[in-house]
């Protein structure tokens, strides 16, 4: 073996042979286990996010491999509609080309360029991250199989009347002219005005103070022209006995009804809002109970039109209202609009004040400007039927969410559902299988042939719907459309549903819910039940840096994960996150955030220790900050790892390690590793199996690091070293070694494999084992016969005496290798027992010239102390510490013990406490306590006698 650790040299060999050897493929002869990764979009690069869920994702489908269940991880990447189609317009724009110079075709084959080339960058990554996915399978939402699952699924809800055409409010986003999803809207905390507005009253009708206006508080005084009401609170009495009758609307001339409405808060402004049912989402929820006109006053670009597109609540066409518009306002944007509305209201003597106001503007995420609530056709799934049964799911524990408060999130959201806007105004997307004669009547199949054939329209003109789906319609299929539905394939058969989806709690509404309608309706049993897409929902918080930031581009926060895996230069670094900046000062801002942070760049940590610091963060539910200290310490858990492999190999390779059946003696060091990697082997899959990857990592570490490391390694030299040593306990000493080392690779190796793949192939052989690859081997299964307590406690005494002297040594500053004398008293029969049969191990790990112990009532000589239960341990200081030194040492040893004391008194002293806690803890507890006094009484023994020498 190499003397160094270099990840490196390792990663990229072992992934090409797992992948070229197809092991990521099912072959288990168990039940399926199944995931399906969560589609990353071809826009971009992989970030933190991705990083963090694949190590989770990859960890328990190596669990699961290795346990014999036939794993699939499914792959696939999304064709992430505006984001992609707005990547290749920006292309074409610097080329000063736009779609339309092309035309729908020639843009979507530029498209199809531009995926190939993203996609596969996406895959790249997603290999350096070391997962374990069927590369086989791989699966892109617009290749053909899944277009195929995209119609029939149109077509069969629509059948269903599930999907349906109408007229109805969406976020409108006037600059991509495309309605867009409610995910796609951020909301931008802002100041804005609050514009008091005069409404005179119509037919004489005056207010309880005698005026014969209204005044109306509005943010938005562009959207007056498509007012339809004035609504107050019923319970209002300053406008109770106006409801019913009219004001006149401004600027327009239209009578107007007063309506009461309970969503109109009495306190805020003037207690009057103006109802715009067709450019605001709760005006349209009154004038649904109202049964209000809408009137459509703005254009795509959010421009006032000459005239008012009218309808009834429904969507459709009213022709009964006057909807003609100032023509002073046609084709104004809507800011301009406003402002020159604001003035006309001024001039007419109608502004009553114009106020402060702070306001939440939504934005799309992706073209940034102001998103326009606004009326206009799209194709709607009818989510309410669909939700009940999505519910019940959950509710009857078919489905769980790990953790399970994430259940409220997602009842109150589908308690309250909303029919789901699923036509988007965009080229690049699965286009809407519907066809439209002349006559506007709208056909859908799953091509013209079909809808020819069925609707017998024979060589009648036809033209497809323009529109595309939104992305979420297709993803919603993942589950199943990714393993050949419709067709019934035997994959489909084999591992759906899938068993686990691991996802960020900010899609449950947007993904997660619908892949659960979708599924359940689409996808049923052979007894006729719908099945469920997935068993658990594995929910995981939000990836921040260090100081519990948000990582975002604004902020230079942004870690990539390859970074991390390869390292890079600080002016690399800094070059990256401040490139694209539009802003030279937020550069300039960023630039030196990042010298400060990373002066010397990002060192190159390899994959592994980047996955273990993943799952060690991984605590349900809860956001991750991320600390590159951590990356650090794993790398050097992957060192530690390393290095004791060499000395195993060192004393095992080439010499009879015990595998073949011959006789061996197992000293009490090789019993207590044995027995401490059963209860390592049960602790890890127990928290596996509960999704505890943070306590699952800490085990692990604990056990590696501290227990076969730190002390099992130590422990076994004075074997391994002694001449005289019988054959048979060499054999159990070297067996034990490999054989735990082996052991303790399979347990890791979901957490880190490519170390564990390299070792393993050089420890395997030593230690009796055979097969290609260690992901392929069996999972430890714990043996209960083989947990040994007798042995554990002797070690542990063993340990705490060794740390005694060892404590006293780093505290009186005493060399490493000088040899001491060493003193016990009170020493109990147990204790006798132990030194008999141990001291060989003390005066080697000790570095102990002789050890006596001190008969009742014998002196001590001035002396440092330890103790080890109520043992005492005894350092003479002659020649080698003062007694002030000793005196402070063990003062501050005993006001930590009467700390302790105090905190255990006060808990138990507690009513609350001692009332719900578990009986056991508080015998627990009150155990502390008691031993607790016990050494202090003890030690200050001990003082009182060194002070009186």
């Amino acid at each position: 073996m190499d003397k160094t650790y270099q990840p490196h040299a390792i990663e990229s060999s072992w992934y090409q042979t797992w992948e070229q050897n197809n092991y990521f493929a099912p072959q288990g002869s168990g039940e399926s286990y199944t995931i399906a990764l969560p589609p990353p979009n071809v826009t971009g690069s992989l970030h933190m996010g991705h990083g963090f869920n694949n190590s989770i994702m990859d960890a328990l489908i190596r669990f699961r491999r290795m346990q014999g269940r036939n794993t699939l991880w499914q792959p696939g990447t999304d064709h992430a509609g505006i984001a992609t189609q707005m990547v290749v317009e920006r292309q074409l724009g610097a080329q000063g080309v736009s779609r339309h110079d092309l035309g729908r075709d020639k843009f979507l084959e530029k498209v199809w360029e531009w995926k190939e080339e993203s996609g596969g960058n996406i895959t790249r990554q997603i290999r350096r991250l070391g997962s374990s996915v069927d590369w086989s399978r791989e699966r892109f939402t617009m290749d053909e199989g899944m277009s195929a699952a995209v119609q029939e699924a149109f077509v069969r809800l629509h059948e269903d009347g599930l999907i349906y055409r109408g007229k109805r409010l969406v976020n409108w986003d006037p600059k991509l002219h495309t309605a867009i999803s409610d995910l796609e809207v951020e909301n931008h905390d802002e100041t804005g005005s609050l514009w008091h507005l005069r409404y005179p009253l119509a037919d004489g009708a005056t207010t309880a103070d005698g005026k014969n206006y209204l005044i109306v508080a509005t943010t938005r005084p562009e959207t007056v022209l498509g007012d339809t009401a004035v609504a107050v609170n019923p319970e209002d009495e300053r406008y109770q006995a106006l409801i019913g009758k009219f004001v006149e609307l401004p600027l327009v001339g239209r009578r107007i009804p007063i309506v009461g409405d309970d969503y109109c808060d009495p306190e805020f402004g003037t207690g009057c809002v103006k109802i715009t049912p067709a450019h605001d989402f709760n005006d349209y929820e009154v004038g649904k109970r109202h049964n209000l006109a809408l009137i459509n006053v703005l254009d795509k670009n959010a421009a006032v039109l000459a005239r008012g597109q009218v309808f009834n609540i429904d969507g459709s066409v009213n022709d009964e209202v006057d909807a003609t518009l100032p023509a002073a306002y046609a084709g104004m944007d809507r800011f301009v609009a406003r402002k020159q509305i604001v003035e006309d209201f001024d001039a007419a003597g109608l502004l009553e004040k114009i106020e402060p106001h702070s306001l939440k503007t939504p934005k799309g995420d992706r073209s940034g400007v102001a998103i326009e609530p606004w009326l206009t056709d799209q194709w709607y799934v009818s989510t309410k039927p669909l939700a009940e049964p999505a519910i019940a799911a959950v509710e009857d524990g078919r489905i769980q969410f790990v953790p399970k408060q994430y259940e409220n999130m997602y009842f109150s959201w589908m308690r309250d559902i909303q029919d789901w806007c699923i036509s988007r105004q965009l080229w690049w997307g699965h286009r809407i299988p519907a066809w439209y004669d002349d006559a506007g009547n709208v056909y859908v199949g799953r091509d013209e042939a079909e809808v020819r054939a069925k609707h017998n329209l024979g060589d009648a003109p036809l033209r497809q719907d323009e529109d595309v789906l939104d992305t979420w319609f297709s993803s919603g299929l993942w589950t199943f459309s990714t393993l050949g539905w419709p067709e019934q394939t035997e994959a489909l058969k084999t591992f759906h549903p899938t068993d686990v989806l691991v996802t960020g709690f900010d899609i449950i509404f947007f993904w997660v819910a619908r892949m659960i309608m979708l599924t359940m309706h689409l996808m049923k049993h052979g007894d006729g039940s719908a099945q469920i897409p997935f068993k658990t929902v594995y929910v995981h918080g939000l990836v921040r840096d260090g100081q519990g930031q948000k990582m975002s581009k604004s902020k230079g926060n942004v870690l990539d994960p390859l970074d991390i895996i390869d390292g890079i230069d600080l002016e690399s670094l800094v070059q990256k996150r401040t490139s694209g900046m539009m802003q030279p000062k937020l550069a300039e801002k960023i630039e030196k955030q990042t010298r400060a942070e990373f002066p010397e760049g990002i060192a190159a940590y390899g994959t592994d220790a980047l996955r273990f610091t993943n799952l060690s963060l991984a605590s349900t539910g809860r956001d991750i900050k991320f600390d590159m200290g951590r990356v650090e310490g794993y790398r050097n858990f992957c060192n530690k790892i390393w290095n004791a492999t060499r000395y195993v190999m060192m004393q095992c390779e080439d010499k009879d390690t015990g595998v073949n059946g011959e006789p061996v003696e197992l000293t009490l060091a090789d019993r207590w590793i044995i027995s401490q990697l059963q209860r390592t082997e049960a602790e890890v899959t127990r928290q596996l199996d509960q999704f505890r990857f943070d306590l699952a990592a800490t085990a692990l570490y604990e056990f590696i690091w501290n227990q076969y490391c730190d002390w099992y390694l130590e422990l076994s030299k004075p074997v391994l070293w002694d001449e005289n040593a019988p054959a048979e306990r060499l054999r159990g000493t070297r067996r034990t070694l490999v054989r735990v080392l082996e052991t303790a690779l399979r347990l890791a190796h979901p957490f880190m494999p490519y170390i564990t793949e390299e070792i393993w192939q050089r420890i395997a052989p030593l230690a009796g084992k055979t097969g290609d690859t260690i992901m392929l081997q069996p999972w430890p299964v714990a043996d209960d016969s083989r947990v040994d307590s007798a042995a554990e406690g002797d070690i542990e005494w063993l340990k705490n005496l060794i740390l005694g002297v060892r404590n006293i040594r780093g505290e009186m500053n005493v060399a490493p290798g000088k040899e001491l004398e060493l003193l016990l008293r009170k020493v109990g029969s147990e204790d006798q027992r132990r030194l008999n049969e141990n001291e060989a191990f003390l005066r080697k790990l000790a570095k102990l010239s002789s050890i006596q112990v001190l008969a009742e009532g014998d002196e001590a000589p001035l002396s440092a102390t330890a103790l080890v239960g109520e043992m005492e341990v005894l350092v003479p200081m002659a020649g080698l510490i003062d007694k002030t030194a000793e005196l402070t040492r063990l003062d501050k040893e005993i006001g930590r013990l009467e700390g302790e004391v105090k905190r255990i008194g006060g808990k138990l002293g507690n009513e609350g406490f001692v009332a719900k806690a578990p009986p056991a803890v508080i015998d627990k507890e009150r155990a502390k306590l008691a031993e607790a006094e016990k050494a202090v009484a003890q030690l200050s023994e001990q003082r009182a006698h060194i002070a009186n020498l």
